[in-house]
């Protein structure tokens, strides 16, 4: 007997190509700066924003290599997929400090292809084939709190 899967309610409708581009943002900045994932996100269709904490402002040449990987990354045609496991399965493989408090006891693992794979109840597309080409089209450093924000759009 197939046992049902009980996750969380989700209350928002992400645009899928540009939700699965954060997620391979956000593997592209762990490889090439050593930070963590983007500690604030708003995904929108038109156009994103990321904020992420760096000891210092990337150069424009580092923000140019940042685009370059991503766009690399899509054109690979990786298929995007989910697995679900339990929490206690998670645990020591993913971050699980962003799970509300009232997280269910399945959680769901979005991958792209072998590039990337995190915690997320989200909409993606099925292939990167679907996104499209990644830009920033500005950025700002706040020296204060270490914190570089990108925008994006896909055209």
């Amino acid at each position: 007997m197939e046992q049902q899967i009980q996750l969380n309610e989700h209350n928002k409708q992400e645009y899928p190509p540009m939700h699965t581009t954060e997620h391979i943002v956000n593997q592209t900045m762990i490889r090439l700066f050593g930070c963590g994932r983007s500690v604030s996100a708003h995904i929108e269709r038109k156009k994103s924003k990321l904020d992420y904490r760096l000891n210092a402002c990337p150069t424009e040449e580092q923000i140019k290599s940042l685009e370059e990987a991503v766009n690399e990354v899509i054109a690979r045609h990786l298929p995007v997929t989910t697995e679900f496991i339990t929490q206690e399965e998670a645990k020591g493989r993913f971050d699980l400090e962003r799970l509300p408090e009232d997280a269910s006891e399945t959680v769901r693992i979005v991958k792209v292809g072998d590039y990337d794979e995190c915690l997320c109840i989200g909409t993606h597309v099925a292939n990167t084939s679907e996104i499209g080409t990644f830009k920033i089209i500005s950025h700002d450093w706040d020296e204060e709190s270490k914190r570089w924000r990108m925008r994006f759009k896909l055209v």
